[in-house]
């Protein structure tokens, strides 16, 4: 059985991010980048259905800027088999990254297709939805759990209010949420093993892909800076400022 995972690279979760000056766009000047945490948590699972005898290859796969081989090669580290780097100049949008997936899947032909459910960088979570659409394979997104039969899939989603369970038909496609599981650390060793495995480049045109841009990114700007609270003398004077002032309560 083969699985596939993407894997973005994004601006590393315990950075503060900044804007430019001019507003254009986020400042990334020396700034660390990692995987997006919730293809983090995609490639884990696929690490752990390997380790338990369900999945024999995993292929991670990332569409991007070169500098993306860096996060497929954190995913080799980590236990995929191999990388394919698809590079694409600028900030491909969801739409044009399931098209570029689509002609990878048709390439590798795998049974399972792993990646996050968003990433913390556009928040779009829109990508595993089209590439379904896009493949016609069934999908199964914010999982929290999966549990792999005979070519069948019994997926546990986080939904509002509680959680949902769903069988699909292998092949499928799975997008992870939060609790799903905890992903491991690198090892130096395996750090050390992942520059030896295949990572193999790919274009758009080689995929039959035509990359277009359909958004404009108009502007950046932080939210607004939280105001500073202020201490009340008593209980009627908290009361006041929620009516008159707050106007939260009637």
């Amino acid at each position: 059985m083969k699985a596939l995972v993407a894997v973005k690279r994004v601006v590393d979760y315990n950075v503060k991010v900044r804007a430019k000056a001019d507003g254009t766009d986020v400042d990334l000047n020396n700034v660390k980048m990692a995987i997006n945490p919730f293809c983090e948590i995609a490639v884990e699972e696929a690490v752990r259905l390997k380790e338990a005898g369900t999945v024999t290859e995993i292929v991670a796969v990332s569409v991007g800027e070169s500098s993306c081989q860096e996060q497929i090669r954190t995913a080799l580290a980590l236990g995929a088999d191999r990388g394919i780097h698809v590079e694409v100049e600028g900030k491909p949008e969801p739409l044009a990254i399931a098209k570029l997936l689509k002609g990878v899947i048709a390439q590798e032909s795998p049974d399972l297709v792993i990646m996050g459910k968003q990433s913390i960088d556009g928040d779009n979570n829109q990508t595993g939805q089209m590439l379904g659409a896009l493949t016609g394979m069934g999908q199964g997104t914010f999982a929290s759990e999966l549990k792999i039969g005979d070519g069948s899939m019994e997926v546990v989603r986080e939904v509002d209010g509680g959680l949902q369970t769903i069988s699909l038909t292998l092949p499928a496609i799975v997008t992870t949420d939060l609790r799903l599981n905890e992903p491991r650390y690198a090892s130096l060793p395996n750090i050390m093993k992942a520059k030896k495995k295949p990572l193999e480049t790919l274009t758009p045109e080689q995929l039959s892909v035509e990359v277009q841009s359909h958004v404009t990114q108009v502007g950046v700007a932080p939210p607004p800076e939280r105001a500073a609270g202020i201490k009340v003398e008593d209980v009627a004077q908290l009361v006041d400022k929620l009516k008159n002032e707050a106007k939260v309560i009637g």
